[in-house]
């Protein structure tokens, strides 16, 4: 998937999901803050009044913070646990108690904020088994807006799978995770793809093989060409960024 003209959240939470059945619904809801430079100091500082304020309440899901180190600089993505959609009904109402540090502490500092659903995937994606569920140093975060349709998602999804399936027969020592975009608002991508990694050169490493000769390998030349050309015809476009996870700014849950 390194550094693939095909493959540049969600973020890490996805590794939550590979275990789940193909019908049993998780779903990772994410928050993108950016502040100005000068409000970065006071904006990270209200996080962290605001997790302390969500200590004291005894919140109970767990959120993962990320710092944008490509892309714009000054934006941090907090992304939950995959839970089923009543889970979000739950937290809204355990979040109130500490709103009020919200709009004290952290909106004053906001340049803006968007929010989005990602579902987890696991049949488009391909981790290690009894992998660690410490989130992993830096992620790669790779969108890809599709043609307009039904026509394009159902491409992307059979294509994906394919690839998962391939890489797990394979047993491709490179590892991906995929997720729909929801309800993410005007022009957002229709799916995201993360690349974990340990560090900078582990991330801009080449694979060996590449995907697309991992892809070949299980299916043949011919069908590998068909996959990659159909991906390249519904896409319209793609984007990527690097995270970092950030300890400091992320909340852990009491008993996790």
């Amino acid at each position: 998937m390194k550094n693939s003209t095909v493959w540049p959240v969600l973020a890490f939470a996805l590794s939550c999901a590979t275990a789940q059945a193909a019908d049993d619904v998780r779903v990772i809801r994410d928050f993108t803050d950016t502040v100005a430079p000068a409000d970065q100091q006071a904006y990270e500082a209200g996080t962290r009044n605001f997790n302390q304020c969500l200590h004291q309440h005894g919140f109970k899901y767990h959120w993962t913070a990320w710092t944008h180190q490509t892309g714009d600089t000054y934006s941090y993505s907090y992304v939950s646990d995959p839970v089923p959609w009543a889970s979000f009904d739950a937290m809204d109402a355990a979040v109130k108690a500490c709103l009020g540090v919200i709009k004290s502490d952290v909106n004053p500092h906001l340049k803006s904020e968007t929010s989005a659903f990602f579902r987890a995937m696991p049949e488009m994606t391909h981790m290690p088994k009894g992998m660690s569920m410490a989130p992993p140093p830096l992620i790669e975060v790779i969108y890809f807006r599709l043609k307009p349709g039904h026509e394009p998602i159902a491409t992307f999804e059979t294509v994906a799978k394919k690839i998962a399936a391939a890489a797990e027969k394979t047993q491709w020592p490179h590892y991906f995770q995929i997720g729909r975009v929801q309800d993410a608002g005007d022009g957002a991508p229709d799916f995201i793809v993360v690349l974990p990694a340990k560090s900078w050169a582990d991330l801009g490493a080449e694979a060996n093989p590449d995907l697309w000769k991992m892809v070949e390998s299980v299916y043949g030349k011919s069908d590998a060409d068909a996959m990659r050309k159909s991906l390249n015809a519904v896409t319209t476009q793609q984007s990527s960024h690097v995270d970092s996870y950030n300890a400091e700014l992320s909340y852990i849950a009491s008993g996790k």
